[in-house]
């Protein structure tokens, strides 16, 4: 089979298509052949070394999520898999290839009218944004930002946020288009990528974290709670705790969300509820571009140079 290697740490042309042998189900697990895979701001930083003391080493195959055909099964799995239309996580990587093999129990069947590219433009990412809302506590009436609204997380977020009845539901975006389109999905306040205007926030989730984070304590009001969810900006300095600390007679919550910590059941089942939910017309899937697996590279430029709203796709 063609899968995309990490064969350099850093710039995307260290995305390379090579032929590796096809692999195979163990036990607990199938083989997906993917109609569609998802590119997500995790697999960028692992591109970019980011991650190094995560034990990533060159030949990675990244990706997190397929969609596709179960075309075979290990030991232990129901047979009756084979055959069926499925959203897949794969883990940390493994996903952009032209095979992909998955637990069985992080497989979540597709919903007839729901297409591959649409599953896992949402498959990963609205589950995220549903459980680091309830990390949150955000309750209805209260005020939410979403730092980095674009991607796919953000755009879940903002649609999540307002079915959960938020009062404010605030972005931070890159440009008056960008904002445009938050707003048609549920903001009701953009703001540019400085935040400036907004205070007293009930609710920060924060896809970008980066250099700055700790300036970001003071937009929250007393009792607030930040979430980080991402570090598609970079991971902040070291000593980003003294701005919490700074703020203590302010009785903030600062905490990180890694759909990790969420039992695979319970996961599975909001997943299954959102992609029934974009069937019903209920939330939206958005799509920047559909790319051919063989431009992983071009994909991971466009992440880079902060161009993609939604998420891109890639299709063998």
């Amino acid at each position: 089979m063609q899968a995309i290697e990490i064969q350099t740490f850093g710039p995307p042309e260290g995305l390379v298509l090579v032929d590796r042998p096809d692999p195979a189900p163990a036990t607990g697990q199938v083989l997906v052949t993917p109609e569609a895979i998802g590119v997500g701001g995790v697999d960028a930083v692992i591109r970019r070394g980011t991650l190094g003391g995560y034990g990533f080493t060159t030949g990675f195959v990244p990706g997190a999520e397929v969609a596709g055909t179960v075309g075979a099964v290990g030991d232990g799995v129901d047979p009756s898999w084979v055959g069926r239309r499925v959203w897949a996580f794969t883990g940390t990587g493994g996903a952009y290839a032209e095979q992909a093999v998955a637990d069985v129990a992080d497989v979540v069947p597709l919903p007839d009218g729901l297409g591959g590219v649409d599953a896992v433009a949402l498959g990963s990412s609205g589950p995220v944004a549903h459980f680091a809302l309830a990390q949150a506590h955000l309750a209805a009436a209260e005020s939410v930002l979403i730092r980095g609204a674009a991607g796919s997380i953000g755009i879940a977020a903002v649609q999540l946020a307002r079915a959960a009845g938020a009062g404010t539901i605030a972005v931070t975006t890159s440009s008056p288009e960008r904002g445009r389109r938050l707003r048609e999905l549920g903001a009701t306040e953009v703001l540019d990528r400085s935040g400036d205007g907004a205070t007293e926030l009930d609710v920060l989730l924060d896809v970008a974290a980066g250099p700055d984070l700790a300036s970001w304590f003071d937009r929250l009001a007393p009792n607030g709670r930040m979430v980080v969810v991402g570090v598609v900006a970079g991971m902040p300095p070291a000593d980003f705790g003294a701005g919490l600390l700074a703020n203590f007679r302010r009785s903030l919550t600062f905490g990180t969300f890694s759909a990790d910590t969420i039992p695979r059941a319970d996961r599975n089942a909001v997943t299954a509820a959102q992609f029934a939910a974009v069937v019903r017309g209920d939330l939206s899937a958005v799509v920047h571009d559909v790319l051919p697996l063989a431009d992983a590279a071009v994909a991971h430029r466009r992440m880079d140079a902060g161009e993609v709203f939604g998420r891109i796709v890639l299709v063998p």
